[in-house]
């Protein structure tokens, strides 16, 4: 079966510092860009950061960048996005998608793949 699946996420006080993970099962993650994207109750699916296939280029949304990191291990067909300095407004379920290519991602394409998602709640 083919999939990707995330983990990772939990309960952290504001401040505080998450890593996720997003494994694909049944493929190689290595010839796809990989995106990671966030949604909140109420509110619009918002695309985080996403990664390039060869060249491992990363692009952040604004409200993440200099927080959080997009990387990537293709030996462990593993993508990570670690998280720091959380909010309460990062408090969302967390998703990897993956794209046959960067640009896709970047112009909002289609993904071919996607995970079931990983909560994220950010609260004292």
């Amino acid at each position: 079966q083919l999939q990707l699946v995330e983990s990772g996420g939990g309960l952290v006080q504001p401040g505080g510092s998450l890593r996720l993970s997003c494994v694909a099962s049944g493929f190689t993650l290595v010839v796809y860009a990989i995106g990671w994207f966030r949604q909140a109750p109420g509110r619009e699916r918002e695309r985080v950061s996403g990664i390039s296939s060869r060249l491992s280029t990363t692009i952040y949304a604004e409200s993440v960048k200099a927080r959080f990191t997009i990387s990537r291990d293709n030996a462990k067909n593993t993508v990570y996005l670690q998280m720091n300095s959380l909010k309460p407004d990062d408090a969302a379920v967390y998703y990897c998608a993956a794209f046959r290519s960067f640009s896709l991602y970047v112009s909002r394409g289609r993904g071919d793949y996607w995970g079931q998602g990983t909560q994220v709640t950010v609260s004292s």
